[in-house]
């Protein structure tokens, strides 16, 4: 019996005779896996099967290059210039139709944005531009910055055949859908967008001579492929900078390309522009909204009823998707991070197991590797970083069943619990405090904090699922000891104890109104009206913000000055970091750089500017620490020893001061090897 609950997204559609099964598309992802020169490996395909598997009804592969020797700006980016990756082409594809899933490409040229040092020559564009990117990459390399050139008509007929021979290379090798990126800032919309085209010939001025450009692309591709083939145009709806294309101007656009293309995917912002400004708008952080761009395709359907629409951007669950086709608002719904988190996701939904599904932390972790470069992989789906060691996303059974302690029941420790099960083990998890989560469960206490939260319940969920399942023992409020553990005789351990804050060493530091922030929110102490927050992390600045909130008069002490500072937040916390300033700066929540605690008085702290050396004083009834973690290494060592020590392993925080991501990838892979 098929899903009651999702009929929408579970609703088959055909498209120029082509069937789709359902209404979830994987939004184009780089893994960075494809060839130095440009060709799908075998490990590119093996990362792609998990969502094949999981029940999209397409896949996109992002930023894949009309020709590398002319737009490039990923180190392992797909070439479609070279009639030789037609058989790895296929090869993808044919793996997809093992799943009933149409293999795609995102086909793009990033115009002015690729550096001169990648192709030996300056980039194309509309116009002789030089982007913000550029600026900074020449004072960066210390030369003069170099502006694109200008396409002539000669060039813009060439590089429109380019798009074509794209397109008809991935329909030899058996695909029948083309993305074309129109949007954040590449070729196309260099062309489409004021911001960017300054031409007085066809191809600028007004709008419907901005679109000819976008228009002969998609042409050549219908008439290199033929009628049976589906054109989807991926569009930035609003650019958001003040001087680029706007929403009311796009749908005039839309208008002229409607009767050129099969789907319109509705996106907004820019890639690189303006120092990043604006990525935030097509990759959205854990601090903005949910279905931050549904909105946009919603007024398209409006307008253009007939259009199919594609929206996309923080989409994070099916429940989300089904009210958005059901309503009206789009016709597909496109997904990128939440489907790595959990490439499943559609077919539990199609069994109507909507509680299995993992949800996605809007963390980022992903998108830092792709700036290494390195293969992109999962905070909380540690599957995605062993497709190729684990093809079919499955655990394997161990040669022995052993007798494994956990020790620690957050992220690190209930993956680890997870795997072992699955790997049939026995096992015991020890939990020192009454519950399940760990840190999780401290960074789930702000309001705004939805996907983590989202998160711990999952962990919580899966903890006891496993436990009743596999027959595991969690024991909390049990604080595992040497002795403990020696008296069970266990064959392995897994050690994730996690870290404790770190707390100051300076006077008063032990008075009543001192706490840590977490615990603050916690509610485990009483929160007064004038409250100091020493230390401006993420941490420190959630909190702030939190209480803030609540009407409190809320300050920042942060020894790093203001660049380091925010470095280190960018580091921690990725494009949250940009958006946690943003709004301590909306509500004026001072932070006070470049300071140190010196004491914690009844009624203020009294600090130092490590760069003047002046004292400075400030009001304080409550103070909340947030001055960063230390793992736990004396209690770790002592348990290193409880079992063979080859068979004992060190995870997360235990280790050192780490993420999520840290905790659970490095348990999964440790488990396999139990």
């Amino acid at each position: 019996m098929g899903s009651k609950k999702y009929p929408h997204v579970f609703s088959p559609i055909r498209i120029r005779g082509i069937d789709f099964k359902n209404r979830i598309v994987l939004a184009p992802p780089s893994p960075n896996l494809a060839s130095s020169d440009g060709k799908i490996t075998p490990e590119f395909i093996d990362w792609f099967r998990m969502f094949a598997r999981g029940g999209v009804c397409t896949l996109y592969v992002g930023n894949s290059s009309i020709d590398i020797k002319e737009c490039k700006d990923e180190a392992y980016q797909l070439d479609l210039s070279n009639e030789d990756g037609v058989r790895e082409l296929a090869r993808y594809a044919d793996m997809c139709k093992e799943y009933d899933c149409h293999a795609s490409l995102e086909i793009n040229h990033n115009g002015e944005n690729t550096a001169f040092e990648t192709v030996g020559h300056a980039p194309y564009s509309s116009s002789p531009n030089i982007s913000s990117t550029e600026h900074a990459r020449a004072e960066r390399l210390g030369r003069d910055p170099i502006p694109a050139i200008e396409m002539t008509h000669e060039k813009i007929k060439e590089t429109v055949e380019k798009f074509g021979k794209a397109a008809a290379m991935m329909k030899r090798a058996g695909m029948d859908i083309v993305l074309v990126h129109g949007g954040h800032g590449n070729l196309i919309s260099q062309f489409t967008s004021p911001l960017y085209n300054h031409r007085t010939d066809e191809y600028g001025g007004s709008t419907k001579n901005r679109a000819r450009f976008a228009i002969e692309v998609c042409d050549a591709i219908r008439e290199k492929c033929g009628e049976n083939f589906v054109i989807e145009f991926r569009i930035s709806a609003d650019e958001i900078a003040e001087e680029g294309m706007h929403f009311d101007e796009t749908l005039e656009l839309i208008g002229y390309l409607k009767d050129h293309i099969d789907i319109l995917h509705v996106s907004a912002g820019l890639h690189s522009d303006f120092n990043m400004a604006y990525f935030r708008n097509w990759c959205q952080n854990f601090m903005m909204e949910r279905g931050f761009n549904v909105h946009f395709a919603a007024d398209v359907k409006k307008r253009y009823p007939d259009l199919l629409v594609t929206t996309v951007g923080s989409i994070t669950s099916i429940d989300m998707a089904e009210e958005i086709i059901a309503s009206g608002k789009a016709d597909f719904v496109a997904m990128c991070r939440p489907l790595m988190a959990d490439p499943d996701m559609p077919n539990k939904y199609a069994k109507d197991m909507p509680e299995e599904r993992r949800p996605c932390l809007r963390c980022q972790t992903c998108c830092k590797h792709l700036m290494v470069p390195k293969p992109i992989y999962c905070a909380v789906n540690p599957m995605s970083g062993m497709t190729s060691v684990l093809r079919d996303g499955v655990v394997p059974k161990a040669v022995e069943k052993k007798k494994v302690a956990v020790v620690g029941g957050g992220p690190g420790g209930i993956q680890a619990l997870m795997t072992l099960c699955e790997r049939g083990h026995d096992v015991t998890l020890y939990e020192a405090t009454g519950e399940l989560g760990g840190t999780v469960a401290k960074a789930a206490l702000p309001d705004f904090k939805i996907d983590v939260r989202d998160y711990l319940t999952y962990l919580r969920y899966q903890a006891n699922k496993y436990a009743a399942k596999y027959g595991a023992k969690i024991l909390l409020n049990t604080k595992a000891t040497k002795e403990m553990l020696d008296a069970e005789n266990y064959d392995a351990v897994i050690i994730a104890i996690g870290a404790e804050p770190i707390v100051p060493k300076v006077p008063g530091i032990d008075l009543p109104h001192v706490a840590w922030a977490p615990d603050a929110e916690e509610g485990k102490c009483e929160v007064g009206q004038k409250v100091i927050v020493i230390g401006g992390g993420s941490v420190g600045i959630e909190a702030a913000i939190d209480f803030n909130a609540q009407g409190k008069d809320v300050a920042i002490i942060e020894m790093a000055d203001q660049m380091t500072s925010f470095m280190n937040l960018m580091a921690s916390s990725g494009g949250s970091g940009g958006e946690f300033m943003k709004i301590m700066a909306e509500r004026n929540i001072p932070v006070h750089y470049s300071t140190k605690l010196l004491e914690v008085q009844a009624d203020k702290v009294i600090c130092e500017n490590v760069e003047t050396g002046e004292r400075v004083e400030y009001p304080a009834d409550t103070v909340l620490l947030a001055a960063g973690m230390k793992a736990k290494l004396d209690e770790a060592d002592s348990l290193r020893h409880c079992a063979p020590e080859s068979d004992v392993f060190i995870i997360g925080d235990a280790k050192r001061a780490a993420t999520i991501s840290e905790a659970v990838n490095e348990a999964f892979q440790h488990c396999l090897h139990i």
